[in-house]
């Protein structure tokens, strides 16, 4: 079974810096996107960044461009999400996702548990 193992939350101040891993074992398909997810108390979830394991293009949601940045390493199956400029909006709990197709056309869709980042002075 795919896992996906996320660290790196906690707490920061406005202005400040984390940065998110997502370590991800498993994966027996190789078309596949990674990315971060998040959810603040009271509203929905929303896409944060992910980024396509076959040409490395990344997509990043509207409220954190430019502040936020992903990166992978294949070699370690992890996934990064630097973010910068932290507002209290950030507030919220981050979840790492997958989702890919296999050879036999088979879509996958795995969440990882979610780290909690609190932005706050």
């Amino acid at each position: 079974d795919v896992q996906l193992q996320a660290s790196g939350g906690g707490l920061v101040q406005p202005g400040g810096s984390l940065s998110l891993s997502c370590a991800a074992s498993g994966i027996t398909f190789d078309d596949y996107a990674i990315g971060w997810f998040r959810q603040a108390p009271g509203k929905d979830r929303e896409m944060v960044s992910c980024i396509s394991r076959s040409d490395g293009t990344t997509n990043y949601g509207d409220s954190v461009k430019g502040r936020f940045t992903i990166s992978g390493d294949d070699a370690k199956n992890t996934v990064y999400l630097q973010m910068d400029s932290l507002k209290p909006e950030d507030t919220a709990v981050y979840y790492c996702a997958i989702e890919g197709t296999d050879d036999y056309g088979n879509y996958h869709n795995y969440w990882g548990q979610g780290t909690l980042v609190t932005v706050s002075s």
